[in-house]
């Protein structure tokens, strides 16, 4: 799912090509995101975007050759001259009398066209990486490119680059290709997508590109000479495509300034996007600063929370651990950095919510156009989020530059997690890490593939924290040590208990959103919630997201069995805010309701209840010694591992498996674990006012 989606698209036609385009925001300012080589479209912009169209209008168009644009087969469709007649096109097309240009690699050369020969369509350009021939390229590449037409016997490494072997295997040159134009650790990511684009285009499109006529030195030199515009060129000094000596080499003739991406490849933009979206405002979009700066000792003292949305328990318990925070700091204020479905709860408490929570793209609603019926392979899911979740850093990070707060706190805020540690300069607040779980683990059917990619995701994470344990001045494990499933982080890496007792502090037991004195006395309870003496309750509930309608509707059409067996049951399902309650099963005598926001209550009253295999939900039951039956998400880890391994240790609920919830094994299952007391482990207490605590000692 994109972080956003285009307020305008559409095609421009030009000598009977069409050439797909789009806008997205508004203003009086335009930023023109430039195609680069056909093997890839315009999503290689999926980080700039939605950034920059908060404050300006965008516009970025597929290039011919690729996304969804035409495919000519000739050669002379992609020279350089026609590809900048291209954009310009467009920009009429879109009513964009000016623009700022970025463009990145071969694209350099469409703006460099565009900035000379016509100056008062180009307000400023940016050149990322750019393949110009100014300078000598890669020798390697250069010697590949001069036998590019010839049937070679071997095609080792950059004799890949070739005509040939292209078009024998054009995935196999895909993938050479991407992971030169990502050297950087941990790429993944990065090199999956741009070879997934390259695919989108055809081997004959990137033979054609190949055969099309360029700028020679001479004409580039002329025409960088006559830019009269402002001009940044961002370069990598690891770039195995274009030499860093082309990029200083064109700022140096359009006297531009340079700016040296140290430790970056070809695409730091994707890559390294934080530091590139901000000198992209910096320099496209120069703003004025503010004029009033209060005091510190004269304002009181603020804290930003960012609560994650996925699921409700983290906004319950984070609500519980800011009560405790405001007892320990009296007057301090806090604000809230959340999405639906987290909103909901926090504004049920009576919680501030920051107005820039607006901007944030939602979390919620990719993980459920990334699930299917009681299925969630979280972590893919997880890694397709990247867009969005750089989208809601940079909306992070903006308010936290327009505002001072004394504490940053994020419960499992994976994006600002991650990219403070990428860029930690940016840190100007103590910073707050929790979580209750630590490490990525591969589901054993997905096979070496997925264990590889979880244990390189683990390894970039272990990287963070012990290179710069300045980021984190508190990471707080909700929970005892021994809940962490045994086990490494994966081959080589270190054993997951004992590096997370080095590097975390623990509130000794789970985060509860319940109010154990209003849950006491369980009677006056069932009372005041209109649960009646004699009727055996049933609670089915399935978590914040919509991931859960199949499973919901499952343990409704159990609900006639397990009345049959149990005289008196009283089925009530909570749908939650995400799920549309009219597409559920009509079943009769079973109560839905859309949103409860005491559910926590509701799960304390129960007799029995039926959920996910969520950890808030199932440790709230578990603390009010409620029977109940979970089913873990399918291909969701943290459910399948790290919360049963939890459960387990606290000898709580029972699990099954979705593919054996039949209408007759769930009603067994209610009639058995209704008729006998539970056994669990006692849920410790104060573990709020712990965290609390130990967030307070930083203020």
């Amino acid at each position: 799912m994109r972080a956003r989606n285009p307020d305008r698209h559409g095609y421009t036609v030009r000598e009977g090509v069409r050439l797909h385009w789009e806008l997205y925001g508004e203003g009086d300012r335009t930023v023109f995101l430039l195609p680069a080589w056909s093997i890839i479209h315009s999503r290689h912009w999926k980080h700039q975007i939605s950034y920059l169209a908060r404050h300006c209008r965008v516009l970025v168009m597929d290039g011919r050759g690729n996304g969804l644009s035409d495919r000519p087969p000739d050669p002379e469709a992609y020279t350089d001259w026609v590809l900048a007649a291209d954009a310009l096109a467009v920009m009429d097309d879109t009513e964009t009398a000016s623009a700022g240009l970025v463009s990145l690699s071969a694209g350099a050369r469409w703006a460099l066209v565009l900035a000379a020969e016509h100056p008062e369509r180009v307000t400023s350009a940016v050149f990322i990486g750019p393949s110009v021939p100014l300078a000598p390229g890669n020798p390697k590449r250069i010697a590949a490119r001069n036998l590019f037409e010839e049937k070679l016997e071997k095609n080792d490494g950059w004799a890949k680059f070739n005509a040939d072997y292209w078009l024998r295997d054009h995935q196999g040159f895909l993938e050479f290709f991407f992971t030169r134009v990502f050297p950087e650790p941990h790429s993944t990511k990065g090199v999956e997508d741009a070879v997934s684009w390259g695919l989108d285009t055809t081997p004959e499109v990137l033979v054609a590109t190949a055969r099309a006529k360029g700028l020679d030195q001479e004409h580039a030199r002329a025409l960088a000479q006559r830019v009269s515009c402002p001009v940044l060129v961002i370069h990598g000094d690891r770039d195995e495509i274009v030499p860093h000596k082309i990029g200083a080499a064109l700022a140096e003739l359009t006297k531009g300034q340079l700016m040296t991406m140290e430790g970056s490849g070809h695409c730091p933009h994707d890559r390294d996007p934080v530091a590139v979206n901000l000198a992209l405002r910096d320099f496209l979009l120069p703003t004025t600063p503010p004029t009033v700066k209060r005091r510190a000792l004269v304002r009181p003292r603020r804290a930003l929370y960012v609560s994650s949305p996925i699921g409700l328990g983290h906004a319950r318990r984070d609500v519980a651990i800011a009560g405790e925070l405001r007892k320990l700091v009296p007057g301090i204020e806090i604000e809230w950095l959340a999405q639906d479905p987290v909103t909901r709860v926090l504004e049920a408490h009576g919680e501030r919510i920051h107005p820039a929570s607006k901007d944030l793209a939602s979390e919620s609603e990719h993980i459920e156009a990334e699930s299917s019926p009681h299925r969630l392979h979280v972590f893919e899911a997880f890694r397709r989020m990247d867009e969005i979740l750089l989208s809601n850093f940079m909306v992070f990070l903006e308010t936290v530059r327009e505002r001072d707060y004394d504490v940053w706190i994020g419960d499992e805020a994976w994006e600002v997690d991650h990219f403070l540690h990428e860029n930690p300069e940016l840190k100007q607040a103590p910073y707050v890490w929790l979580t209750d779980f630590v490490g990525w683990l591969p589901m054993p059917a997905m096979g070496e593939r997925e264990a590889f990619l979880t244990a390189d995701y683990n390894a970039e994470m272990i990287e963070h924290v012990e290179r710069f344990p300045r980021v984190r001045d508190r990471a707080i494990f909700i929970g005892r040590p021994e809940d962490i499933v045994p086990g490494t982080f994966g081959a080589g890496l270190p054993e997951m208990r004992e590096w997370t007792e080095r590097h975390y502090q623990f509130t000794d037991g789970y985060i509860l959103g319940l109010d154990g004195e209003t849950a006491r006395d369980r009677d006056e309870l069932r009372r005041k919630l209109g649960y009646h003496d004699g009727e055996v309750v049933c609670i089915a509930t399935v978590g914040g997201s919509g991931v859960g309608s199949a499973l919901l509707a499952q343990l409704m059409k159990a609900f006639p069995e397990a009345r049959r067996r149990i005289p008196g049951l009283r089925l009530v399902a909570v749908a939650g805010p995400r799920i549309d309650v009219t597409a559920l099963p009509k079943v009769e005598g079973v109560e839905v309701h859309s949103f409860v926001p005491e559910l926590d209550l509701h799960l304390a009253a129960c007799d029995v209840a039926l959920t996910q295999g969520g950890l808030s939900t199932t440790m709230e039951l578990t603390a009010a010694r409620r029977p109940f039956l979970y089913f873990p998400l399918r291909d969701h880890f943290e459910q399948n591992f790290h919360v049963k391994h939890r459960l387990d240790r606290y000898r709580a609920g029972r699990c099954m498996d979705f593919d054996q919830a039949t209408p007759a094994n769930i009603a067994a299952s209610i009639e058995s674990l209704v008729s006998k007391p539970v056994d669990y482990v006692e849920v410790e207490t104060g573990t709020a006012a712990r965290a609390a605590k130990l967030i307070a000692e930083l203020l």
